[in-house]
């Protein structure tokens, strides 16, 4: 299993750039930042910084978006960092949440985001591809691979993640939704034609390694905030129908009364108020770090094969280090 670090750009950018060096001294294989511009820094700058001064690490959106920026724009931006560095971009994306709603948009259509995927794949490839029906092409990119992973919980989001991406980002650990959500994917890809074998399956959440449960529970609660986001767009879509979209997945929300995005992805946020410690357990790895190990099998027998730490709390070195000597490399 590979494990990657989801970072805000938080200023100064000097800060993330320290802790892209750290994550790849202990062995992880990506480093994954936010992409709200408004909120953080704009973050294809800071990875022209990381690149610079790391030698193997991948950096990628967990997520962009279609909407903030044009996707030959989007494209340029990771090709260019190609040509600098070598490939080691990702592309992670997904309707939106943050970088829209905090001034006022709305999260993409499904259809706009698989013609996005297209053409910055095809762009970034090397490929010719249609862009407002006109055929372009990005005359300095000699080709090679570039993978787009789709954030998704849906089901027919998960369906569009098989069908038109090359891996799924699924940003909760709970394993009963994550295989769920892989079935739903590779089913998918398979009635597409696809191989599966190559499908990459990236899970990402709050992980605190340490004793005092009730605390970690506390300070990673805005993690059920973040998500409840998304759920409450999937209840209001397919209302509350078990054979659509699991209870495990929707049941909490109930209590959910709004959200203000100046709290978004901090510990504390008092928009997370109602999510139930059950459902932090379930979603986050806590606990010592025997714990995260069990976890990490579970998920990495169900095909993940990578998973990426949100470190959104008061110990994200102790975490770092914990993993790096005793869980990386041991799955």
């Amino acid at each position: 299993m590979d494990f990657g670090l989801v970072a805000q750009t938080n200023a100064p950018a000097r800060d993330v750039i320290a802790l892209a060096q750290r994550a790849e001294a202990a062995g992880f294989s990506h480093f994954w930042t936010f992409d709200s511009v408004v909120l953080w820094q704009e973050p294809f700058v800071i990875y022209s910084q990381i690149l610079a001064n790391t030698s193997s690490i991948i950096v990628g959106p967990m997520v962009t978006n279609p909407i903030t920026r044009d996707w030959t724009v989007t494209a340029s931006l990771f090709a260019t960092l190609n040509e600098m560095f070598g490939p080691r971009t990702i592309c992670g994306i997904g309707r939106g949440d943050s970088a829209l709603r905090v001034t006022g948009g709305t999260p993409a259509s499904l259809a706009t985001l698989a013609a996005a995927m297209r053409v910055i794949k095809d762009l970034v490839e090397g490929r010719e591809t249609t862009v407002n029906d006109r055929l372009v092409t990005i005359p300095w990119v000699e080709g090679g691979a570039f993978d787009v992973w789709m954030a998704a919980y849906g089901p027919k989001a998960l369906d569009l993640a098989g069908r038109s991406a090359d891996g799924l980002i699924m940003q909760l650990a709970d394993p009963f939704i994550v295989n769920w959500a892989i079935e739903t994917v590779l089913a998918a890809a398979r009635d597409e034609g696809k191989s599966t074998e190559d499908y990459d399956v990236c899970v990402a959440a709050p992980a605190y390694v340490g004793e005092d449960l009730a605390h970690q529970r506390d300070q990673v609660r805005w993690f059920g905030g973040m998500v409840g986001n998304h759920v409450a767009d999937i209840v209001s879509r397919y209302g509350e129908d078990d054979a659509i979209v699991p209870p495990a997945l929707t049941d909490y929300i109930k209590g959910r009364k709004g959200y203000d995005y100046a709290h978004h992805g901090k510990a504390g946020n008092p928009d997370a108020e109602f999510v139930p410690d059950e459902i932090i357990e379930r979603f986050c790895l806590l606990g010592p770090v025997e714990r995260h190990r069990e976890r990490l099998a579970e998920l990495a027998s169900l095909g993940v094969r990578q998973f990426s730490l949100y470190l959104m709390h008061d110990d994200p070195m102790g975490t770092i280090d914990a993993y790096e000597k005793d869980v990386i490399g041991s799955l």
